[in-house]
């Protein structure tokens, strides 16, 4: 992994959008090419809603540049491909991984000057455009479809502990990072993709060494590359962290049947 990547994912502000470049020119060696088109989309929303001066309006009319006249606007899909997370072409067909559409819609809009955060409200990603202060606009990113203040409150209401006390989770950049690349990978191991999807967990172990759900995808990603022995102490690794968990009790005794059956042949 190279000095430049690790440096910006483990910054203490992240410039997201540059950290996706990085971390799709590491998986799949070849430069992004659709950051300058990014900017001048994000100069051309700016421009489209300089003149309006109540933040509410301009955010709204903001959101319906993106969603109506940019055709950002989609629909929620079981299965994200790997096309669907890689920048250029997301953006060339307007089909962006949730993710990945959140670091986008971010880098946008708060270059049109507002205050904008991805946020979590059970049980979704959103977005969250601050207007004054004192009202803000929490978005799905995929349809651009808003939140009113009940569905807010019915959501929040789900949550257990005091009420009082609930409200919505700002995602640090490092973990919008951590989930973009999350997504990336079971997108690459759902099309068998399985060297860049190795790169991908490459990354994901660099921010957090030692997870052993990390650890159990690379002993099946290597275990596909036929890199069994450097598989299975991944594989035990799982096991010894994770024993109640329904797959390490499969995974042991599978790991027991092969160890049984070696012994058996020598």
């Amino acid at each position: 992994m190279n000095d430049l990547l690790l440096s910006e994912i483990n910054a203490e502000e992240i410039d997201l959008l540059q950290a996706v470049a990085l971390i799709e020119e590491f998986i799949f060696g070849e430069p992004v090419d659709a950051l300058e088109y990014a900017k001048q989309l994000s100069d051309y929303c700016q421009s489209t809603v300089s003149s309006l001066t109540d933040e509410l309006d301009k955010a709204e009319q903001l959101i319906n540049e993106l969603y109506v006249h940019q055709l950002f606007i989609d629909i929620h899909r079981q299965v994200w491909p790997v096309v669907s997370h890689q920048l250029s072409h997301a953006l060339s067909y307007r089909m962006l991984a949730p993710m990945l559409k959140c670091i986008l819609l971010k880098h946008i809009i708060s270059h049109c000057g507002f205050d904008t955060e991805i946020v979590f409200v059970p049980e979704k990603v959103m977005l969250r455009i601050i207007c004054e202060n004192d009202y803000a606009i929490i978005f799905d990113p995929v349809t651009g479809e808003s939140l009113t203040w009940h569905d807010l409150d019915q959501r929040l209401d789900e949550l257990s502990g005091d009420p009082s006390q609930q409200q919505v989770e700002v995602i640090a950049d490092r973990d919008v990072v951590y989930k973009y690349i999350s997504s990336m990978k079971n997108a690459l191991i759902a099309e068998q993709q399985f060297d860049h999807a190795l790169k991908c967990i490459d990354i994901l172990l660099a921010m957090r060494p030692d997870d052993p759900f990390e650890r159990r995808d690379r002993g099946f990603l290597l275990h596909q590359l036929d890199c069994f022995k450097v598989a299975y102490d991944d594989y035990r690794y799982f096991i010894e962290q994770c024993p109640q968990d329904p797959a390490a009790q499969l995974l042991k005794i599978q790991l027991d049947n092969i160890k049984i059956a070696n012994t058996v042949l020598h």
